[in-house]
């Protein structure tokens, strides 16, 4: 299907204006001035999307709940509360993770973290895990990355006598998990922060912040996190705009120089030397994520929490292995789904429902967004595992 650009094309008075001061202001060329008016952009809010920094965080108390989730958080640090964090496979899911168990270990409180199996448990909270968390004694469950539309998992942490407070990005459902303590989340309903499109490790940094300021700490306490958060952000494609802008920003800064052991490493092996927007999102993020797509998310999440080089050397090169393996399995996936188009000649359907044997569950996704965009069709892709009937698969709209 061929594809047509939109042009922006209106322009008056008004828009002109904005445009001349944009370029008398900054400096700007006409063709950046005008693509930024185009994107809202005005000589208002321009200085936080040109020259972004630390002073350009908003408050983090004005987030839904926060107050709420940082009062139980102190509980229970001053009472070394036996605490976990349940996370996500993805890069946003790990960093998430990270940054709030790095965090609250400097405030001498050692939490433990849950990375549910995407091949086995799939994405969120499930019954399952909430169980053997309740076996394990813990008494308190801080999601990141997840956790809004489980009602059903928080409600049965409470009866097993476990607090839960949530912190996620997601859109929540018709109701949200009145068992919780705390539903931090600028997707609720009734959120006034003015700002609702941070992602998981965005707003991880975001509870750091708020513990921060709580505690009278200095500013470096939650910014040196800033590396870890701003891969989540770019990771996750939210829009690099306001407080993910600043993240990004200065977060890309920390890269460059990061203290983290495993990202460091990471990078090393990689072979970046500058690292960039790109270099995250087609060389650390891929790493990472592939993991997680491949059902060993432990090995990302230990990469990035640990403090031996050796150590961190050997699980960077796992992550290169499993994304490596993950390759494969895509290429294999996808000649097949074109090969199945052609044969079966499905090309003019309005959109495609494709199957095969053991096809991957973790790797079916990035196919269905390649069938996707090159046929600029939905698609559906269902995988069977040794000849069983009932399969698993995974869609793309378009």
């Amino acid at each position: 299907m061929t594809k047509k650009w939109q042009i922006n094309n209106k322009k008056n008075d008004e828009i002109n204006n904005k445009i001349k001061e944009l370029q008398e202001k900054y400096k700007l060329s006409k063709l950046l001035s005008t693509i930024m008016v185009n994107r809202g952009i005005s000589k208002e809010n321009a200085e936080i999307f040109l020259n972004p920094n630390r002073h350009n965080f908003h408050n983090p108390f004005e987030m839904p709940d926060m107050e709420k989730a940082v009062e139980r958080i102190l509980k229970a640090i001053d009472t070394k509360e036996k605490t976990i964090i349940y996370g996500d496979y993805d890069v946003d899911g790990i960093t998430s993770t990270t940054i709030l168990k790095k965090f609250l270990k400097d405030r001498g409180l050692e939490c433990g973290y849950y990375i549910p199996n995407r091949l086995i448990e799939g994405y969120g909270l499930n019954k399952d895990s909430i169980e053997k968390i309740a076996k394990q004694g813990y008494t308190l469950i801080i999601t990141v990355d997840c956790g809004i539309t489980g009602n059903e998992e928080v409600k049965l942490a409470k009866e097993l006598g476990i607090d839960t407070i949530v912190t996620d990005h997601h859109e929540p459902g018709e109701q949200l998990p009145q068992d919780a303590v705390a539903i931090v989340d600028c997707k609720r309903k009734d959120n006034q922060y003015q700002f609702r499109e941070l992602c998981g490790a965005g707003v991880a940094f975001k509870i750091c912040q708020a513990l921060s300021i709580r505690l009278d700490l200095d500013e470096k306490e939650y910014l040196k996190y800033l590396d870890i958060a701003c891969i989540g952000t770019i990771s996750d494609i939210v829009p690099l705009v306001d407080e993910n802008r600043v993240i990004t920003k200065l977060g890309l800064k920390l890269v460059n120089c990061t203290k983290n052991i495993g990202l460091n490493v990471l990078l090393k092996l990689i072979g970046y030397n500058i690292v960039d927007s790109t270099a995250i999102a087609f060389g650390i993020a891929p790493r990472i994520n592939a993991c997680g797509r491949m059902g060993d998310a432990e090995v990302a999440i230990k990469l990035l929490l640990c403090d031996n080089y050796e150590e961190a050397e050997a699980l960077a090169k796992k992550t290169q292995e499993y994304n490596m393996k993950r390759q494969t399995e895509e290429k294999t996936i996808y000649e097949e789904a074109l090969l199945q188009i052609e044969t079966e000649k499905k090309e003019n359907q309005d959109a495609f429902v494709l199957k095969g044997e053991n096809w991957h569950i973790g790797v079916m996704g990035i196919v269905s967004s390649k069938i996707t965009e090159k046929y600029s069709k939905p698609s559906i892709l269902i995988g069977f595992k040794d000849k069983e009937t009932i399969g698993r698969g995974s869609r793309k709209k378009y």
